[in-house]
């Protein structure tokens, strides 16, 4: 009889290692293939392939079974293409049968922080009761309902398991063909595909949003557009770097500082090439809070956070200098954006519209020469909006709470801090962007955040 527990530990050590090398290689492909927006893929695919499926009246069923649109219709459009959402859906219902068995139900203190993206979730359902587009709504709960999902298999799965050398390495693996796919763009990618787009027949009847990136240089990778790219990198980067110096364990170590300092410089040169002008200031936020955590003597760890800020600064004064001569373009819709969500949130304080439904407001409250916008560009804003305080308030204080929590735990390996770090540039996109409603990176920092929440208690 005694022999049969560490039997069964046995057992559980595998299935926690098969879990983690599931969920990254889950990851990795959400950071391929599922860049789009869960509100948006049915127009990125009438963008891109011409289908005409409308989701108009979409229950919960059509939306899993892949009703709102079609397929790859061939090889081309498998390898090359985003996939369906539905796809990612069900692969993560799989993932979710595996990680129950690799589950240790315990939740960590402060319980009601762990708990928050629960009562988050139950206030969208909530709200979602009296929402004015049921359509929309529905798109956005589905995949918001994943996304907490994502959070508890990183909570009681993945933060228990011992060998997390699995999970990095498919991740590092999809982040540097992302990588891979953003230079190929930036070195000619972007001009042969609108040469191949401006011979095609009819090309002129593409969507707008799809014309006027296709005109850009800026890169997105396989991300809808480059400032989700920056999320992305903002998100993964400081772990990517801190997995590849891990991951070569058995090199020596000038060569794995070479393979992590490689990785930093390609990661660096991608957000320098998506163009973000936000993405560039957060990721030099970054620089100075890891900058601020080490051991130099303060004389010197001042100069250098000085000189870090000054080169930064200096580089985006010189990146983006014509931008600014425009007049800031997309600062002005952004702000155009965020004045008709507080406005739509003033109206509806405590249950907003529903989930998602920022569009429809927009259609109606914005100016007749602003374009069109799906998103508010403020993941917090949009919680206003769409859920009123009490899901605004929840969603705020489960991101920022938590960073705030981890913060002291996550110095105690250097990939605890390096995925803090990641998640602290992520969130602080989102008062500029809508990470949140894109799978690839909001799975991946649910993930995340529930991981660093189990691991800390298990380092305290």
């Amino acid at each position: 009889m005694p022999s049969q527990r560490p039997m069964k530990q046995s057992g559980k050590n595998r299935t926690a290692g098969a879990f983690a090398l599931c969920a990254g290689l889950f990851l990795a492909i959400a950071l391929l293939k599922f860049g789009n927006p869960a509100i948006l893929e049915h127009a990125v695919q009438i963008a891109q392939t011409g289908a005409q499926s409308s989701p108009s009246n979409a229950g919960l069923a059509e939306i899993l079974m892949g009703r709102t649109g079609r397929g790859p219709a061939d090889i081309y459009e498998l390898l090359f293409q985003a996939w369906p959402l539905h796809w990612g859906y069900w692969m993560l219902g799989a993932l979710a049968c595996l990680g129950v068995c690799a589950a240790r139900w315990r939740l960590p203190k402060p319980t009601w922080l762990a708990a928050t993206p629960l009562l988050w979730l139950i206030w969208l359902f909530v709200s979602a009761v009296d929402t004015i587009d049921p359509v929309l709504t529905r798109l956005t709960m589905v995949h918001l309902t994943t996304v907490v999902l994502c959070y508890c298999l990183g909570l009681f799965a993945l933060s228990k398991v011992e060998s997390i050398r699995l999970f990095w390495t498919p991740i590092l693996l999809g982040f540097l063909l992302m990588i891979y796919i953003g230079f190929e763009q930036h070195f000619g990618g972007l001009e042969a595909t609108r040469r191949f787009i401006y011979s095609q027949p009819g090309w002129e009847n593409l969507s707008p949003e799809y014309l006027k990136r296709l005109a850009s240089n800026r890169i997105f990778a396989t991300m809808i557009y480059p400032n989700a790219l920056a999320g992305a990198l903002l998100l993964l980067l400081p772990a990517m770097t801190v997995a590849a110096w891990q991951i070569g364990h058995f090199l020596t170590k000038p060569t794995r500082l070479v393979l992590a300092g490689l990785v930093l410089i390609v990661g660096l040169a991608c957000l320098f090439w998506s163009g973000s002008k936000a993405g560039w200031l957060f990721a030099l936020v970054q620089g100075v809070v890891l900058l601020l955590g080490t051991r130099l003597q303060k004389r010197w760890k001042i100069m250098v956070v000085v000189a870090v800020i000054l080169a930064g600064l200096t580089v985006f004064a010189f990146r983006f200098s014509e931008y600014f001569q425009r007049g800031a373009p997309s600062a002005s819709a952004r702000i155009e954006y965020w004045r008709v969500a507080v406005r739509v949130f003033l109206d509806n304080p405590v249950t907003g519209t529903g989930p998602g439904t920022f569009k429809t407001n927009y259609q109606r409250l914005k100016p007749r020469e602003a374009e069109m916008a799906r998103l508010t560009h403020n993941d917090y804003l949009q919680q206003a909006c769409d859920s009123g305080l009490p899901g605004a308030i929840a969603y705020a204080v489960f991101i920022w709470g938590t960073l705030y929590q981890c913060r002291r735990v996550s110095l105690s390996d250097k990939m605890s801090h390096a995925v803090w770090l990641g998640l602290m540039g992520w969130s602080l996109q989102g008062l500029t962007e809508f990470g949140l409603y894109v799978p690839a990176s909001s799975w991946t920092a649910f993930f995340l955040f529930g991981w660093l929440v189990g691991k800390s208690e298990s380092t305290e």
